[in-house]
């Protein structure tokens, strides 16, 4: 779940990036930002407000502050103390524009922040929407630990004591990346993207049972880790059972689901003289071989077929070459 945002935390984050300053002195800067979406509010100033959407913030680019100073000090006041009559969570001027007096003492008197960046409209726009959606997306922790394989990002699961972090720390000395171990934080971009990333505390240490905390950038170099990485498949490392079913074609590939998003996983079984590292590193390179278009699996099952129907049409034409009745 996504946590809620002040004005003043915005700020702290994203106000270099913004090229934002506050007009008002810290006024309102406590107020709670809702959610993703910004909102130009020409409509309203001109006086319609029945579908203003005022729990967004709100930009005022040249257009809405060449039209006010086009009005009279007293219409200007009037429609300033209207419009900040609404719960609007902050106002950004942009184009580092000189707001009219009249909307700086509106919005003052009602506790409501007032920005400026020297940023055109458009370009600020371009730059505050993924901005926005990063706050506000969806998120949720994991436990595992995340490494990128050849440019995949697989995420290890199963219980505790399974291997997963002595699984990554292999593949981090044969040259792959450790993204987090043990606690991953997931977050959902768009419809169908997992954003994986370690706690800011972890700073990519790892633990490993009988070592203890490793700290892996000091060890191996600051090539071996990343900030974040795209969780694209999901490996689930289990007990090996004699008993249990396990896939052995990948013709039926199974999928779990993480804050709506579907992922494939893979379930691989451990037994003594396994080597799970170079099983990870065929899994991630078998995940780029489908993205690129080619199923192993399937053109296996495809030519099996094929020779199969060969043969039964051979048989067929035998069949009747040999009947004699």
């Amino acid at each position: 779940m996504s946590r809620p945002l002040s004005v003043r935390q915005f700020l702290e984050r994203s106000g270099e990036s913004l090229i934002l300053h506050d007009l008002n002195d810290g006024v309102g800067l406590d107020r709670i930002i809702s959610n993703a979406d910004i909102s130009s509010p020409g409509l309203a100033l001109a006086g319609y407000v029945d579908r203003f959407v005022a729990e967004r913030l709100q930009v005022l680019g040249e257009t809405e502050i060449t039209y006010l100073f086009s009005l009279s000090e007293a219409e200007r006041e009037r429609i300033a103390t209207k419009f900040f009559s609404f719960q609007i969570p902050a106002v950004i001027v942009t184009k580092n524009q000189n707001p009219p007096k009249e909307l700086k003492a509106a919005a003052a008197a009602a506790g409501i922040p007032l920005l400026r960046t020297e940023l055109k409209t458009a370009e600020f726009y371009r730059r505050i929407k993924p901005v926005l959606e990063s706050e506000f997306a969806e998120t949720t922790t994991l436990h595992g630990s995340l490494a990128d394989v050849f440019g995949v990002g697989l995420f290890f699961t199963g219980q505790s004591g399974i291997g997963k972090s002595e699984c990554v720390l292999d593949l981090v000395e044969r040259g792959h990346r450790l993204v987090a171990d043990d606690l991953v934080i997931a977050t959902r971009r768009g419809n169908d993207v997992l954003i994986g990333r370690g706690h800011d505390l972890q700073r990519h240490h790892m633990e490993i049972r009988g070592v203890g905390l490793i700290d892996v950038p000091s060890i191996f170099g600051v090539r071996a880790v990343r900030q974040q990485k795209r969780i694209e498949v999901v490996v689930r490392l289990e007990e090996w059972d004699q008993n249990a079913v396990v896939e052995r074609t990948g013709l039926d590939t199974q999928f779990t689901t993480m804050l709506g998003v579907q992922i494939p996983i893979i379930t691989v079984p451990l037994n003594p003289g396994k080597n799970i590292t170079v099983i990870a590193e065929v899994i991630a390179l078998n995940h780029l071989l489908r993205y690129s278009g080619i199923n192993t699996a399937e053109a296996f099952n495809e030519r099996l077929i094929g020779r199969m129907r060969q043969a039964a049409a051979g048989n067929v034409r035998q069949y009747l070459q040999e009947d004699d009745e």
